[in-house]
């Protein structure tokens, strides 16, 4: 997967990328972007974490299934 991003983008495609960033959103607002983002990411990343902690508690065990069927 990151083959095909680094042929799909060259140093002057990121260049022009971060260009474009900066004038639409200026320097002084880029951080702010950047921690809006990051926390973004990490609240999606501790709620994908929790449903998974949830959904693995909610399944039965296997001997579980075996002792409500007799």
């Amino acid at each position: 997967m990151s083959h095909i991003v680094l042929t799909l983008f060259s140093g002057g495609h990121i260049i022009v990328i971060a260009l474009v960033v900066v004038l639409l959103f200026g320097g002084k607002r880029i951080p702010e972007v950047m921690k809006g983002v990051g926390q973004g990411i990490k609240e999606f990343k501790d709620s994908m974490n929790d449903n998974n902690t949830t959904s693995q508690k909610q399944l039965p065990r296997k001997n579980d299934r075996n002792e409500n069927l007799f």
